[in-house]
């Protein structure tokens, strides 16, 4: 399973959900363009020392990051709050790549048309939405849990 970042503008919220992938052996790609430098302090502070530990992918763009993920043949899953189905309502893969959206706008309609399976995760009104970060460590989980792909923990 992979995390995929559309062109991420916060770089706190990159930095945390590169930390998760750290931490959680998960590969990530980050689609450009970002409106941050991956020098950008913030992303570096929120990352602490973890960043070295990811397998971090970067696309030059939308269409080489979908040529990539064709080519090894993997299942887009789109969280996006304009989803019809629940994040807890499908059977995840051990390929699946899930995507969140830029933090300002998510993504445009060709990215929504181009996904696989779109999800979402159910939010009391009127809020809108979680943050990018709480939402891809909760949809990940889910991944995790049913693929039993959970890394391995060495404490008793």
């Amino acid at each position: 399973m992979r995390l995929a970042l559309f062109q991420p503008d916060i770089p706190q919220n990159t930095g945390t959900i590169l930390r998760l992938a750290a931490c959680l052996e998960v590969p990530v790609d980050v689609i450009e363009p970002c409106g941050f430098p991956f020098s950008d302090k913030g992303f570096r502070r929120a990352g602490l020392d973890y960043l070295e530990l990811v397998q971090l992918t970067t696309h030059l763009n939308w269409h080489a990051f979908m040529a990539a993920s064709k080519q090894q043949n993997r299942r887009l899953i789109l969280l996006s709050t304009k989803a019809e189905r629940l994040y807890t309502e499908i059977d995840y893969a051990p390929s699946d790549v899930l995507m969140v959206g830029r933090e300002s706008s998510g993504v445009p309609d060709a990215v929504h048309r181009d996904a696989d399976l779109r999800i979402r995760i159910p939010i009391k009104a009127p809020a809108r939405s979680l943050n990018v970060a709480l939402a891809a460590a909760m949809v990940l989980s889910e991944g995790l849990r049913q693929t039993g792909a959970f890394p391995s923990d060495p404490r008793p």
